[in-house]
């Protein structure tokens, strides 16, 4: 049986409109912004959002995305843990915004509200008969 290249989409990470709206928010009240997901237990599998620069990344992260959101005058980068990536990486991700509170490092925690990912695999063959 011979391997199958699965086409990746040209951003694997998106965002839904909640998350952008709560983004721009975000974005006023800390300046620029950006993403880690670190894939660890707990809420170190959910995305954490920062200001840009304050989570410090290197050999082990790997930039996903810099997303583009109406609004925000810079793009967002989105970084996820090597080791979580190459768990994920058939997948396309969206960064979605729930109720609930998530960790005390996130800059949404204060709002009652959540980022989280919601993820599907990346677009295969339309038949495998």
């Amino acid at each position: 049986m011979s391997a199958v290249s699965l086409p990746r989409p040209a951003e694997p990470v998106s965002v839904t409109p909640a998350a952008a709206e709560l983004l721009r928010s975000l974005r006023e009240q800390h300046g620029p912004l950006m993403f880690h997901q670190s894939g660890g237990c707990c809420d170190g599998s959910a995305p954490m959002c920062y200001p840009a620069g304050e989570f410090r990344t290197g050999g082990s992260d790997v930039l996903l995305a810099s997303l583009h959101i109406d609004g925000v005058p810079e793009p967002v980068e989105f970084w996820m843990s090597r080791a979580q990536w190459d768990l994920w990486k058939h997948t396309t991700l969206t960064v979605d915004v729930v109720p609930g509170r998530g960790s005390g490092f996130s800059l949404e925690a204060p709002e009652g509200v959540r980022f989280l990912i919601r993820s599907q695999l990346a677009g295969g063959p339309d038949d495998q008969g």
